[in-house]
């Protein structure tokens, strides 16, 4: 029988289910100690961090320092996700997002600031991804590089945590963490059910996910604040250092791992009104909502009709 546990995790929830009910406790020890990891390696918001120390140790080593495991696969998930999506993820930008006012826990932001927007002092503050390399150990980066690992990192973790719940305890897992989720192991007869839906008053649908496959949605509507008497969010343009359009309220794409599934949601909110012709070349499946509310459905994603819960 299936059971479930959910946490406040990084601003969000936490979601876990497995097939086996007795198993709970296990994967829930086994998913913090992982989540743990990550968020020690990757969070722009911890002191300790080692995301948070990787700019004075670029430059103490002229460009190159050693870093843990943990942080190795993530950044190499974060260089993977740029290169497949024509740079449109960038995990260089954790300096234009702390020029944003993006520099601490989103729940800690002011409510206003007035400071200007300026697109030019911002891309010129962005290496590009292309300039990070990271193998057996070793990170090779622009000094004083600051990276922002959060359009990918949470997504991994969901792969990390589902992998190990279903390979050291035996059982079928899914892995929600806000709007990314994974999954391993057997699925519940019918599939794993998740709706999908960013904001209780947003269109919502209902999907079945086969075993082994994931979801994930990036919005526009989430993580946002004021600048300048304007509402931004943090999802940025590589090309202007700056919030990306805001095109699509929600966009949620479905692919083998989440990971896959993230880079792709993110890369169409940056993409804009191209993210449409982007997801069918690339033959995904996905569900986007613009910013008039009108739900376009991608590769096959299951016509269903809008629910309110």
């Amino acid at each position: 029988m299936t059971a479930a546990r959910e946490w406040d995790l990084w601003s969000t929830t936490a979601r876990l289910v497995v097939t086996d009910g007795a198993r709970l406790d296990e994967a829930v020890t086994l998913a913090r100690g992982l989540l743990g990891e990550v968020e020690l390696a990757a969070s722009r918001f911890r002191g300790d961090s080692e995301v948070r120390q990787l700019p004075a140790r670029l430059v103490q080593g002229g460009g190159r320092t050693r870093v843990s495991p943990m942080l190795e696969h993530l950044v190499a998930v974060a260089l993977a996700a740029a290169a497949r999506t024509g740079g449109a993820v960038d995990p260089t930008l954790g300096r234009a997002l702390a020029d944003l006012g993006y520099d601490r826990d989103i729940r800690e932001l002011p409510a206003y600031d007035d400071r200007p927007l300026v697109a030019a002092e911002a891309v010129r503050g962005i290496p590009g991804w292309r300039r990070v390399q990271v193998a057996d150990g070793w990170l090779t980066a622009p000094p004083g590089l600051e990276l922002d690992l959060g359009a990918t990192a949470k997504a991994a973790a969901a792969d990390l945590v589902a992998a190990a719940v279903a390979d050291r305890l035996g059982t079928g897992v899914l892995v929600s963490l806000g709007g990314d989720i994974a999954t391993a192991g057997p699925a519940p007869r019918g599939g794993w059910q998740v709706t999908v839906r960013d904001g209780e008053d947003q269109p919502a649908a209902h999907v079945a996910l086969p075993a082994g496959f994931a979801v994930a949605t990036s919005s526009t509507l989430r993580r946002t604040w004021q600048r300048a008497g304007r509402r931004v969010h943090h999802i940025l343009d590589p090309a202007t250092g700056l919030p990306a359009a805001p095109v699509w309220r929600t966009v949620s794409v479905a692919a083998g791992c989440c990971a896959d599934a993230n880079a792709a949601s993110t890369a169409v909110v940056v993409q804009g009104s191209g993210g449409l012709r982007w997801l069918r070349e690339q033959g995904l499946t996905a569900r986007l909502v613009d910013d008039t509310g009108r739900v376009h459905l991608v590769g096959g994603w299951p016509q269903e009709r809008d629910r309110a819960a």
